[in-house]
């Protein structure tokens, strides 16, 4: 399977773990808590799979910079979290440098 598969899967279960971690309430609701461990489990598994092929700054900056948009998003829909233009400006910052890394930078390539 291609490595920016295990890249799409590995972040995933990492916005769906932190989503879950927040909807656990420290870990005193057991379903959410399940999740949590669960979706940290898998996403760490694929992001693993991935370090295999894709360097790991690459990856890492992947990993993090749209786990990071997404689970704002999340917070913004699920949770009604604000963003405010600080927040949001951040968050262009972070697609920009994923985009960046992508369209631009050969160190990415395998």
């Amino acid at each position: 399977m291609n490595s920016y598969v295990y890249l799409i899967l590995a972040i995933l279960g990492e916005v769906g773990a932190t989503s879950a971690l927040k909807a656990s309430h420290g870990f005193s609701k057991p379903w959410p808590s399940l999740a949590c461990v669960l979706g940290y489990g898998i996403s760490f598994y694929f992001l693993s799979l991935t370090l295999k092929t894709l360097p790991i700054g690459i990856a890492y900056a992947i990993w993090a910079g749209v786990g990071i948009v997404l689970t704002a998003a999340i917070g913004y829909v699920v949770f009604g979290q604000k963003l405010d233009v600080a927040a949001m400006l951040g968050i262009a910052l972070i697609v920009a440098g994923v985009l960046t890394i992508q369209l631009f930078s050969g160190a990415g390539s395998h």
